[in-house]
């Protein structure tokens, strides 16, 4: 099959899916489906890669397959296409998922000893809602709580193909005035600070009604698809 009109099949199915494809899912576009035409595609998608190196847009490989998405450095501009408010977060719900997300499985209970307060039922819900969390079993204790742990569309959301992507504590940049221990009490403390880029792309969250902490206004957009966050997530 001719590789030009393989890649412009994959390259059209990609910016209509509006969602990450897999190879399998690109193979039922086309007749043929055998393995040659599998070995076709991912040349067509390293193709697009490096066709898109010097472009405002980017292929990108998440765990739910591989999308086209906005660079991050050309998503401020174009968010103005939207006229919405600036999207707030709150500082408790930003912890909250980092440490579901670095000491995962891990229990309500566990995350309130490391914050020293209750987490608001709303946070965990809106965690919940997003599908950024899910429970993944129950630890073996009195009362039997739930462990929490992320999801492939927390991994799709903040543009990682694998929880290893995540950046390590030694990576992380130093927020003024965010530092959440990591380590459960008797371990050796640890300090998260927000990363750059992946956890910080939180600030698209709508306000949520948790716990104490205060809320801050995203500092931008989240370069995820051809389509602004705010058009793809509707408040609620």
């Amino acid at each position: 099959m001719n590789h030009q009109y393989v890649k412009n099949v994959v390259e059209a199915s990609l910016l209509a899916a509006g969602r990450p494809l897999t190879v399998e899912e690109l193979m039922s576009v086309f007749d043929e489906r055998d393995g040659s035409i599998a070995d076709e595609i991912k040349g067509a998608l390293a193709s697009l890669t490096a066709e898109y190196e010097t472009r405002g847009l980017e292929l990108l490989e998440v765990a739910s397959g591989f999308r086209i998405q906005i660079r991050a450095a050309v998503a401020q501009p174009v968010s103005r296409l939207w006229q919405e408010r600036p999207a707030k977060y709150s500082r408790a719900l930003l912890e909250t998922l980092a440490l579901i997300a670095y000491r995962q499985p891990i229990t309500r209970g566990e995350i309130e000893q490391i914050r020293g307060v209750a987490v608001n039922p709303n946070i965990i819900k809106t965690l919940h809602e997003r599908n950024w969390i899910r429970v993944v079993g129950h630890r073996d204790v009195p009362g039997k709580p739930e462990l929490l742990g992320t999801t492939r569309e927390f991994l799709d959301y903040f543009s990682l193909k694998k929880l290893d992507d995540l950046p390590t504590l030694a990576q992380l940049k130093e927020l003024e005035d965010l530092r959440v221990q990591l380590t459960l009490p008797g371990a050796e403390a640890q300090v998260l600070t927000d990363p750059e880029p992946s956890l910080d792309a939180a600030a698209d969250l709508e306000p949520t009604d948790d716990d104490e902490e205060p809320s801050a206004e995203s500092s931008g957009p989240r370069a995820q698809g051809l389509v602004a966050s705010g058009a793809q997530d509707d408040s609620t």
